[in-house]
């Protein structure tokens, strides 16, 4: 038995690309690189520009827009994945939102409405996708969804998000147990400062992204594909004893105060 990590036969849903900039993209190519068949979602017309070409480059089968706020998107695109396949190995969700008047400034001051929306797109949204995914997964699978560390510690300028992404940290250990009888993995992923478009709304985050390259034992920054690589290796059977973790790839970033 060889030892390289192989995603050959393997159908997995990818939700998030936004652009080539974006953490699902750099997971996707990576998982498609390795063998998996996907199935790409975009957010809306304007984001499909972007991602259909990026989506047909990986030979990717259904392409599908998938707005989780609106109704019936996401049960229509599970329903697809069902008519198209019957089955899904594993299933990336990389989606955050909270609105910019309640991002960055104090969690003290922030909507109930900005953080009852910030908490529906990051979070509960992984659940129902999660929920829709379970009976796909006959043969056992692996969900992930990606946090960072402002979900453990106060990250200056991450605002409400804290507090979201430290929800959805826990929802991934509930998960966990839940689905674990049946063979599912579910995991979160933490990576360090990434220049995306999603990051380009909070406020200073070039010192941020700065900061945390020097202050990182390996003083070097993390890029998509370094996610994508640990994503790949998360849904593969070389992981399959893996469960309930919130894996850090962000150079060592969150071991130094």
């Amino acid at each position: 038995m060889g030892y390289e990590i192989s995603l050959e036969g393997k159908k997995g849903l990818v939700i998030g690309i936004a652009n080539s900039d974006s953490i699902a993209y750099g997971c996707a190519k990576v998982m498609k690189g390795l063998g998996a068949e996907l199935a790409v979602t975009y957010l809306n017309e304007k984001a499909e520009s972007y991602v259909r070409p990026l989506a047909e480059a990986m030979d990717a089968p259904i392409i599908r827009c998938c707005d989780v706020e609106r109704e019936g998107d996401l049960k229509g695109l599970f329903d697809e994945l069902n008519l198209r396949w019957g089955r899904l190995d594993f299933l990336l969700h990389a989606i955050a939102y909270a609105p910019k008047e309640d991002l960055g400034g104090r969690v003290t001051d922030s909507s109930a409405s900005g953080f009852a929306l910030a908490m529906d797109v990051s979070v509960h949204s992984f659940i129902r996708a999660a929920k829709l995914a379970e009976p796909l997964m006959t043969h056992g699978g692996a969900m992930i969804t990606m946090s960072y560390h402002g979900a453990r510690e106060v990250v200056p300028q991450y605002g409400i998000m804290g507090p979201v992404k430290a929800a959805l940290e826990s929802v991934v250990k509930y998960l966990a147990v839940e689905m674990g009888s049946k063979g599912i993995r579910v995991l979160g992923l933490s990576p360090g400062p990434l220049r995306t478009r999603a990051a380009s709304g909070i406020p200073h985050f070039d010192t941020l992204l700065e900061q945390a390259a020097q202050k990182a034992p390996l003083h070097v920054p993390v890029t998509i594909e370094d996610v994508g690589f640990l994503a790949a290796l998360l849904v593969s059977d070389r992981a399959r004893a893996m469960t309930g973790n919130i894996v850090y790839v962000d150079a060592g970033c969150h071991i130094v105060d």
